[in-house]
């Protein structure tokens, strides 16, 4: 079964191949009403077109906030043609069928992304738009709805082999892509409002997810598994970044170039981090961005490997001669340099990708999958404060013991639980991520501040912990391996006896009051 496209309703913010696509229409006959802005476009490409308010006889009201809906607009799309009544209603008052709704939505997401501020966001919110496409996807047995400029050239190669008729099958499938586009839409509008709730505190009782497929995936964690890259309303990071050169993404390259992403945009200073499967193995702060990636790749060699690497700053000649001695899987940047960019395509496997650093402090919902639901909770934004900490040792830890330890502890929420992390010269000598056992942690930590030729990295760093020290074991191991300061949150029932232990080694220590696991 085929219907016949006589007349079409045009109403569009996204205008991208309008113009051949209402030639088409008005060349093959087709008769076109359509609003404001959209008649105007079609006006300027000599397109005759018939105006929504004088088709109905009922004017554009409050600033076109009311304007299709209307049953002369709705009647048009939901008669049934073989009903009698139907038609008898639909002639008794004029209301002629319309064949095709070619419609797009008003710009929320966008404006969302935007940061706009929420009057704006709300006037954004399209409300003829989805009530038309809906009607007109019901209604698709007689009625073609278009939505996406992307389909345009589809209906044109029907309309042409079939005289001016659409197929059932086409209708069908621009049915299904019509409601997906509403319930995106309607998603979208939803987690914006819920996302404003949570952020006092107040989780609204349903809750609605809206994305936008980019890319389907190789495969996922593993190649036995699928998996797809989505994009939200909010946009910006990882899944917006631009692929500047390189092999498509994998799931894991995606996830750790998200977590050195996330890791170093906590910086403002000239900063390199290298990530091997979600957590860093190597950071560093420095006077440039090649100095900040040599003590970072100092940091663990054989790790690095492999790895994914972020910068803060645009990547200089310097700096990128100095990761391509080495084979590397992602590097992100927010910029790059045409010179930089013909270092890096000697190795042409190697993804660069540009995006704009993340705002570390955002208020942002995350949701995390378990079996049968979903957990939310705000993003850890906060970062620890000089003014907030308690010097709780009979040291106090001196200036660069200070800025070693606000450095360490930046680091410490972006690894995985159990973490500890060594530091020194803003740089990382040692990383304990992910064990079971705290004091593990401690002794991975200090391994790692060992270089293959015995020196001792972790002489006279610190070291901060995203939780507190349960027993004096871990500190004393610490000590051992040279730390000299400690950070950490306190609170557990044997402080004192950590403390305790901190003087004995003539320690010092101070309390963040604030725990940061990861899990």
């Amino acid at each position: 079964m085929s219907f016949k496209i006589k007349f079409a309703l045009i109403s569009v913010s996204d205008k991208t191949g309008l113009d051949v696509f209402a030639k088409f229409l008005h060349e093959s006959g087709v008769q076109i009403i359509t609003t404001g802005g959209t008649a105007k476009f079609l006006r300027d490409l000599k397109i005759d077109v018939v105006e929504v308010s004088d088709y109905t006889g009922f004017p554009e009201i409050m600033d076109g906030r009311v304007k299709t809906l209307h049953p002369k607009i709705h009647g048009g799309l939901l008669a049934l043609r073989e009903n009698k009544k139907h038609r008898e209603q639909a002639e008794s008052q004029g209301i002629k069928g319309i064949d095709m709704v070619v419609v797009n939505l008003y710009p929320f997401a966008e404006t969302v992304k935007k940061g706009a501020k929420p009057e704006e966001c709300i006037e954004n919110i399209d409300i003829g738009g989805p009530s038309m496409i809906r009607s007109a996807a019901k209604n698709h047995k007689y009625v073609a709805v278009v939505t996406d400029p992307a389909d345009y050239a589809a209906v044109i190669t029907e309309m042409r082999a079939e005289n001016n008729a659409i197929g059932e099958p086409l209708a069908k499938k621009l049915a299904a892509k019509a409601f997906a586009k509403t319930a995106g839409y309607e998603s979208a509008i939803a987690s914006w409002f819920a996302r404003a709730q949570a952020d006092k505190d107040d989780f609204p009782p349903v809750v609605n997810f809206s994305a936008t497929r980019r890319e389907i995936l190789r495969y996922g964690e593993n190649p036995h598994q699928k998996a797809a890259l989505y994009e939200t309303s909010d946009g910006g990071g990882i899944a917006a970044a631009d692929q500047v050169q390189g092999k498509e993404l994998s799931y894991n390259n995606i996830c750790d170039a998200d977590a050195a992403l996330e890791l170093v945009a906590e910086f403002k200073d000239p900063t390199a981090v290298i990530v091997k499967h979600a957590n860093p193995c190597g950071v560093a702060s420095g006077r440039s961005l090649a100095e900040a990636y040599e003590k970072a790749f100092d940091a663990d060699p054989v790790s690095a490997y492999g790895s994914i690497i972020a910068l803060n700053k645009e990547i200089d000649a310097k700096t990128a001669e100095a990761i391509s001695k080495i084979f590397v899987e992602v590097i992100i940047a927010p910029s790059i340099s045409e010179e930089t960019k013909e270092i890096f395509a000697r190795k042409k496997n190697l993804r660069l990708l540009l995006a704009k650093l993340p705002d570390a402090a955002r208020k942002e919902i995350q949701v995390r999958n378990i079996s049968g639901g979903f957990l939310l909770q705000s993003r850890d934004g906060e970062s620890v404060q000089e003014k907030e900490l308690k010097v709780v040792t009979a040291r106090a830890p001196k200036p660069q013991e200070m800025r070693d330890m606000l450095f360490a502890s930046a680091i410490a929420k972006h690894v995985k639980s159990n973490a500890i992390v060594l530091a020194k010269n803003l740089g990382t000598v040692g990383i304990g991520a992910g064990q079971m056992s705290r004091v593990d942690s401690v002794r991975i930590a200090a391994w790692k501040g060992t270089d293959k030729e015995g020196n001792n990295k972790a002489l006279g760093a610190v070291m901060a912990s995203d939780a507190f020290l349960p027993f004096a074991d871990g500190l004393i191991l610490a000590a051992e391996a040279g730390v000299k300061a400690v950070i950490q949150p306190g609170g557990s029932i044997r402080d004192e006896e950590v403390i305790k232990a901190a003087d004995e080694h003539e320690i010092a220590m101070v309390f963040t009051g604030r725990r940061h696991f990861k899990h």
